[in-house]
């Protein structure tokens, strides 16, 4: 009996029917579709036009570095409510926020950009030791967008960690207007990259990664084509047609018989408003045509939505204003954006940040960090007077209730109390000293449940007539 071979063939994942031309691989349309490469991030002039010529692109740009600094951070330490405000105030006045947000900024145009750490009197080539900082000699950060430095290629951290396999020095070109020609080691950066990249493709990079525009660009354009031309049909909103008898012989014929037209409706035009006539022969006709705009509104949202989901915000955040329909606030919008800023903030700069308290600790303070210092992020949502009024409430009387039962002691209760005073808007003046010297207070005494001498009867007649019976 002979064996039967099967033929080896090829198959694939998905829907098709090459008899009615559907799916993958048929001969249809959607068969010659692909995905191709538009390496615009290589292009700095054109990142630059398209950051400044389109206001699109400037708030998909700046709108996540902005608010990833804007509400602050708050220091949670054992420092003295003083040594705390220098360290904001130093911040500020060092322009780290404002520093951070440009570094970011430019790191999402152009795939990549630093900020150097300034400690006056160390090497910048050398590996930065935070011990090593004196008082005062922090003063501040710079950035360099990718374009300004020349990354070590060759030279790459072999050591275990978050920055292994990335450039160890960051050359800064020799035309650029701060530091030319200097090595910067990369311990003394703080490095901002906008989308990663796979290997091969960020080798192609430079080690840097991809601008958000270019993941954007072809929703971009459309955006933009659509918005153009819906402006271009007001200039076609309103024409008026005349139909003239002889026109084609008027026009090839020319001389007398043509600038006897052209003056006929110059004279149309120059009389024709809301309350004039117009003037025609007889045997002319005319006509005013009016373009329909509907529809187009919805066509515009349509891309806009498609817009607001390419650059991860909004529409409320990206348009400036609220989108249409009856229960729509843009309020659980905000606040998914607001949750994925959240992230970001966790997992790209609170490391640098922590540096930078480092930093400024011995520069501001000239002390070591104090053991257990950390930070939160600010909120982004506000609350509302009335529910940070019923939030300090609840709490005050939650953390009343414990201590009067003996559950804790007065200082902790005034440490919950001030925890939560952010929040609250409550309890924000309670200083350590008042939380120190209540460390010695008696507990509360236990309250009483209820005296029973009212209802107790006399034993005999001599305790009836008693005084104070």
């Amino acid at each position: 009996m002979e064996k039967k071979t099967l033929d080896s063939q090829r198959t694939a994942d998905g829907f098709s029917n090459l008899a009615a031309k559907v799916g993958m691989g048929a001969d249809n349309l959607a068969a010659a579709a692909s995905y191709d490469f538009n390496y615009i991030t290589r292009n700095r002039q054109q990142l630059e036009a398209m950051w400044r010529g389109s206001w699109l692109v400037g708030v998909a740009v700046d709108a996540p570095a902005e608010d990833m600094t804007r509400a602050g951070v708050t220091i949670n330490a054992s420092l003295h409510p003083t040594d705390v405000d220098k360290l904001q105030v130093a911040l500020m006045e060092r322009g780290i926020w404002d520093g951070l947000t440009e570094a970011m900024r430019w790191g999402r145009l152009f795939g990549g950009a630093i900020a150097v750490l300034l400690i006056d009197g160390q090497k910048l080539s050398s590996p930065l030791r935070p011990d090593s900082v004196g008082k005062g000699q922090f003063k501040g950060i710079l950035v360099l967008d990718r374009w300004m430095i020349n990354a070590s290629t060759n030279d790459l951290v072999q050591e275990y960690g978050p920055n292994l396999g990335k450039p160890e020095y960051y050359d800064v070109v020799a035309d650029a207007p701060c530091l030319p020609t200097e090595r910067i080691h990369y311990s003394r950066c703080v490095r901002f990259d906008g989308i990663p990249l796979p290997y091969f493709q960020r080798l192609g990079e430079n080690l840097w990664g991809e601008s958000v525009v270019e993941r954007i660009y072809d929703r971009l354009t459309a955006f933009d084509s659509t918005t153009l031309g819906a402006a271009q049909l007001v200039y076609r909103a309103h024409l008026r047609v005349m139909k003239v008898e002889g026109y084609r012989q008027i026009v090839s014929q020319g001389g007398a018989a043509l600038n006897g037209l052209a003056a006929q409706m110059t004279m149309m035009r120059q009389y024709q408003s809301n309350e004039g006539v117009t003037v025609i022969d007889k045997d002319d006709e005319f006509e005013a045509l009016t373009y329909s705009f509907s529809g187009l509104s919805d066509v515009l949202m349509q891309f806009g939505e498609q817009m607001s989901g390419a650059v991860e915000v909004p529409l409320v955040r990206l348009f400036g204003q609220s989108p249409a329909g009856l229960s729509s606030s843009g309020e659980s919008d905000l606040r998914t954006y607001y949750d994925g800023i959240s992230k970001k903030q966790e997992t790209r700069l609170r490391t640098p940040l922590r540096l930078i308290f480092e930093i400024l600790c011995r520069s501001e303070l000239n002390i070591e960090p104090p053991e257990g210092f950390n930070f939160t992020f600010n909120p982004l949502w506000l609350t509302s007077d009335k529910d940070r009024a019923d939030i300090g409430a609840s709490v005050t009387a939650t953390v009343q209730a414990a201590y009067e039962s003996g559950m804790i002691r007065l200082d902790t209760a005034l440490k919950e109390l001030r925890a939560v005073s952010r929040a609250s808007g409550m309890w924000t003046n309670i200083t350590d000293e008042e939380i120190e010297d209540a460390k010695d207070s008696p507990p509360p005494l236990p309250s009483s449940e209820g005296d029973d001498t009212e209802d107790k009867e006399p034993k005999d007649e001599h305790e009836r007539y008693a005084p104070g019976a």
